[in-house]
């Protein structure tokens, strides 16, 4: 427990311990008093020797307080009109617990002498001082517990909900905000303790995120040492296909450059994507003719089965290398997956030109259109018999967007990809 938390105890303590004091100091304190007989009888003489002539001020009975009352009710005499306000009998009298002693002569009824009862008076004093001790104890006691709670709060329920909001903090991956330490609550250490976990936290993070650099570091280099062979693989098949007059082993030459083709363009996806995720891929964009289209498509159509449409005159701003990459991408799956004709069309829209090319095979599944795009992704159709590693149109899009335009999928009579070319 800290200082400020004891204090509060002892204060409490001192409070009870006072407030029990002061009640049985009240309780022992008090003391009833009674009406002395002999002086009771003294007043019932002086007034029975004065009725008649009604002297009683000129008695002894002036110096005491006394209500005489006549046989019918009506005042003889009255030395307090306050104390016996309201008084018109006897029964009135013991109504007000007054106590009351009757006159007679013999077997005559003269009236009442009426006077304080002081046993009364002393018990509604004490009555008084009583209640008086409880307001002030729990006066005290509610402005103790006032203080007490605003101690909690700010000791114990603020230092919580500051752990609280911190702990959403951390779950949401804030890590650079420190959890300050305040030494007046009951959580100090708590608060220490947090906030080394932040930082563990953070230092581990820094860690993991640094680790991943060099992964894909590591993956960018090795695919960019692996093209060389694999162009030198692609090159010298090239010239035996020259060369070679064997049907049979010209059959296999030319199956080793298909596959070293595809391993090309995996290895070209894997370096985009490892320059994406390292914030390298970069794209530089430039003004240039709407006829470079033309001779991108026909770059990439090596099986010929591109039939394209006129192609609208206008100056785009794209990067003409990485907007091949896209259309050789699209081109590509077209000719891996429909294999059937494919037709690119062209049209304006608002600020973009679009580039539409539509193959005719049997599409994807429209479930998966919109997950075609991401990272590693392949269509349940189309990972069952071909190879691909799924990063084609992740890496078409990423191009397609950093140039400021977009890439749309769609199924209609076929696979639909739409560039949208932004207009200079």
């Amino acid at each position: 427990m800290n200082k400020p938390f004891i204090r509060f105890l002892v204060v409490e303590t001192l409070i009870l311990v006072a407030a029990v004091a002061l009640l049985w100091l009240n309780a022992f304190s008090y003391q009833r008093r009674v009406l002395d007989p002999v002086t009771v009888n003294d007043y019932v003489q002086t007034a029975k020797k004065h009725w008649e002539d009604g002297g009683f001020a000129e008695t002894t009975l002036s110096k005491a307080q006394i209500l005489i009352l006549g046989k019918d009710g009506e005042v003889l005499y009255q030395t307090d009109g306050k104390a016996f306000e309201g008084i018109t009998s006897q029964a009135s009298a013991i109504r007000k617990g007054m106590l009351c002693v009757s006159v007679t002569e013999g077997d005559l009824f003269l009236g009442t002498i009426v006077m304080p009862n002081p046993a009364k008076e002393d018990y509604a004093f004490f009555q008084r001082r009583l209640l008086s001790i409880t307001a002030v104890t729990m006066i005290l006691f509610a402005l103790f517990h006032v203080a007490f709670l605003w101690y909690v709060d700010r000791n114990v329920v603020r230092p919580f909900r500051k752990m609280k909001e911190f702990a959403a903090q951390v779950a949401q991956g804030n890590l650079d905000e420190p959890l300050l330490m305040e030494k007046n609550h009951m959580f100090g250490l708590f608060t220490e303790s947090f906030d080394l976990m932040r930082e563990e936290l953070r230092a581990a993070r820094e860690r993991e995120i640094a680790l991943k650099i060099k992964e894909k570091e590591l993956v960018a280099s090795l695919s960019h040492d692996l093209r060389s062979p694999v162009t030198g693989i692609k090159v010298i098949c090239e010239l035996l296909e020259v060369k070679v007059e064997d049907a049979y082993t010209l059959g296999k030459i030319t199956n080793i450059r298909h596959k070293t083709e595809e391993m090309n363009a995996l290895l070209s996806d894997l370096l985009s994507a490892a320059l994406d995720d390292l914030g390298e891929l970069n794209v530089n964009c430039s003004e240039v003719t709407s006829d470079v289209l033309g001779r991108l498509v026909e770059e990439h159509d090596t099986k010929k089965k591109v039939v394209t449409g006129a192609v609208p005159g206008c100056i785009l701003r794209i990067d003409q290398n990485r907007l091949s990459q896209v259309i050789g991408n699209v081109i590509g799956n077209s000719y891996k997956y429909a294999n059937t004709e494919i037709e690119v069309s062209y049209e304006f829209q608002e600020h973009y030109l679009m580039m539409t090319i539509r193959d005719h095979g049997e599409g994807a599944d429209p479930e998966e259109l919109e997950l075609l795009t991401n990272k590693f992704y392949r269509g349940k159709k189309q990972a069952a018999d071909k190879e691909g590693s799924g990063l084609g149109l992740y890496i078409s899009k990423e191009i397609m967007e950093k140039m400021g335009g977009q890439l749309l999928l769609s199924n209609e009579d076929g696979f639909i990809v739409n560039l949208l070319l932004p207009l200079a």
